[in-house]
């Protein structure tokens, strides 16, 4: 995995519009307050921890095809915006785009078959394209212009890890100049009552998180994409406490890095990956305890906490253990390398 360098990261997350947003709160260690979401025919509300507004209405929603997008398209163009952004301008320049998802877009669907339902003779056709998976993604490329690769990823949060190694191999087949790869959701009380159900104790949240990686050291932020491992599936032969076990050893940790770990809110949940990095001796983050569970969202907050850490030169190398909720564990490791340009200091 050597040579693949990490030019930029961005996020959008309950903590704010931005990757400098997101580690202030992770490096305040308090979690942001629980808002509540109603839910039609129940007395009690839900919970969720929700992105606010922007501060200024970003200039990129006045793109004629995000003119109907929903949040989801939002967190993710504000995140890949951000990921590119230190790159000088070239309209040569080949971007590839990977989307990952897990529940994906849940404000139009919801919209789609309420109106499905109550008449489907009179349901709006314009808001079936934003109920599919591939919705943003088409959005985003249409943004950037020059995407001769768009992907969509859905699985559970280690695709993430996926879609960083499938960026990488992009990249050494040269089949783009910059991949970037991004995770993101939104937020809906449909979204929260299905999770509720899996994991009561879950505080539902959304956002998005991307990465930006190319060939050339010369763009680097001062982190490079060091390692990917297999994906460690959960099967019959195989619980996802042996596979988060499988994982790290293959990620091979050492005391020096920093680990990003995917604990929540949740210990039935996180029950495999506590015991996995139970006894961890080094420095840790845990965003989801701090932002709530974004699900796909929350594995990309977890890959840039570990490229802000090294490229900031708060340690050598991070690593993010990704143990998905029903598919995969996956481990990432960034290490730090030269690099012309800083990120943005808190």
């Amino acid at each position: 995995m050597s040579q693949i360098f990490v030019s930029g990261y961005g996020a959008v997350s309950p903590a704010g519009w931005g990757a400098v947003e997101l580690q202030k709160v992770l490096a305040n260690g308090k979690p942001l307050p629980i808002q509540p979401l109603e839910r039609p025919g129940w007395e009690k509300p839900l919970r969720m921890r929700a992105v606010p507004a922007p501060a200024t209405r970003p200039a990129f929603l006045a793109h004629p095809r995000l003119r109907r997008s929903s949040p989801i398209t939002h967190y993710a163009a504000a995140a890949m915006l951000e990921a590119v952004k230190n790159l000088p301008p070239d309209p040569t320049r080949r971007i590839g785009l990977i989307v990952c998802l897990q529940s994906g877009c849940v404000q139009y669907t919801y919209r789609f078959f309420d109106e499905v339902l109550a008449d489907p003779a009179t349901a709006s056709p314009l808001l079936f394209p934003e109920t599919v998976f591939a919705a943003p993604a088409s959005h985003l490329a249409a943004l950037l212009e020059n995407t001769p690769l768009v992907s969509t990823l859905i699985g559970d949060p280690a695709t993430f890890a996926q879609g960083l190694a499938l960026g990488a191999d992009w990249l050494r087949q040269n089949r783009v100049d910059v991949a970037v790869v991004i995770g993101t959701e939104e937020i809906n009380w449909l979204r929260a009552d299905a999770l509720w159900h899996l994991e009561h104790a879950a505080i539902i949240s959304g956002g998005a998180g991307a990465v930006a990686l190319c060939r050339d050291a010369e763009f680097s932020c001062g982190a490079e994409l060091a390692a990917v491992t297999k994906p460690q599936s959960y099967s019959a032969r195989k619980s996802r406490v042996q596979a988060a076990r499988a994982m790290r050893e293959e990620i091979c940790p050492v005391e020096s890095e920093l680990l990003c770990d995917g604990l929540g809110d949740s210990p039935r949940a996180d029950g495999p990956e506590i015991a996995v990095w139970r006894d961890w001796p080094g420095a840790r983050l845990s965003p989801k305890k701090l932002l709530g569970e974004g699900l796909m969202a929350a594995a990309a907050w977890q890959c840039v906490a570990a490229c802000a850490a090294v490229a900031e030169k708060m340690f050598p190398s991070a690593i993010a253990s990704l143990v998905g909720c029903n598919q995969q564990a996956m481990g990432v490791r960034f290490q730090a390398c030269p690099g012309p340009h800083k990120s943005d200091k808190l």
